[in-house]
């Protein structure tokens, strides 16, 4: 909008000057929203739960009561829908979970699959989890070597030693003092802090790399004893007399078969 000028000199002789009104509109001098915003407001604060009443707990707002009637809708929905089905259902229809499963104290289960996979089906199964096993029991074995590799004892002295001749006492302060002043192998107290700290945890993690070959191991002697057991062929356990070496673990003996 455009501002408007009135001459008010032009026809009024009670002005002996000239005079300009500037008028502007109402709504950009006068901004309600601006006004509203300025008034300083009372801070509104929710209602605590009254003395009275505090065995009841925390009063609920108006958010508490939003989130708990839309659960309620939604299951009073789905419970809705679940009696259509009921209402509509065909009285002809048949699926094979009504055989197979049943209501145990208005607990729906399924029936067992005992038998769902043959024998050499397990067997195959089995196979192929102390495949990797044996996968993972190597790799460990490799990565230990790799870090045995590369580490190396900084507290020892090395084992190789160099034998010099000296003629006189004076020879041998000359060659002694040189060999000192050559060098060779740090102390480890001589290392930097950060070297230190990356040795440790390479000796902390070689340890924990062992241990897991360890429990791998167990792990692969288990799973190959119960492939064992479920092979073909008569066997049976030993007692504790017929062990020669004693051991927590079962021993099993298998009957010797002539083999066309």
């Amino acid at each position: 909008m455009t501002k408007q000028i009135v001459d008010l000199h032009s026809d009024n002789p009670e002005f002996g000057y000239s005079s300009k009104l500037t008028v502007f509109p109402h709504s950009s001098f006068f901004n309600m929203s601006s006004l509203r915003n300025a008034v300083q407001r009372r801070a509104h604060k929710e209602r605590a739960q009254p003395k009275e009443r505090k065995r009841f707990g925390l009063l609920e707002k108006h958010k508490d009561y939003v989130v708990r009637a839309k659960a309620f809708h939604k299951k009073e929905d789905y419970l809705q829908k679940l009696k259509e089905k009921a209402a509509f259902r065909n009285p002809d229809e048949f699926y094979f979970k009504m055989i197979n499963s049943k209501t145990v104290d208005g607990v729906h289960k399924q029936s067992g699959d005992s038998n769902k996979f043959t024998e050499e089906e397990l067997l195959l199964m089995k196979s192929q989890d102390i495949g990797y096993i044996l996968q993972k029991l190597q790799s460990e074995k490799k990565k230990i070597e790799r870090l045995t590799a590369t580490l190396h004892s900084l507290d020892s002295q090395p084992s190789n030693k160099h034998v010099y001749y000296a003629e006189d006492r004076e020879d041998a302060k000359r060659i002694l003092s040189e060999t000192k002043s050559g060098g060779g192998l740090p102390a480890f107290e001589d290392l930097p802090d950060k070297i230190k700290r990356r040795t440790a945890a390479s000796y902390r993690e070689l340890e924990a790399r062992r241990n897991r070959v360890q429990e791998l191991e167990k792990v692969y002697n288990e799973m190959a004893l119960k492939q064992e057991l479920q092979k073909k062929g008569k066997k049976r356990k030993l007692r504790e007399d017929e062990i020669v070496c004693p051991t927590s673990r079962p021993v099993y003996k298998w009957r010797t078969e002539r083999k066309r």
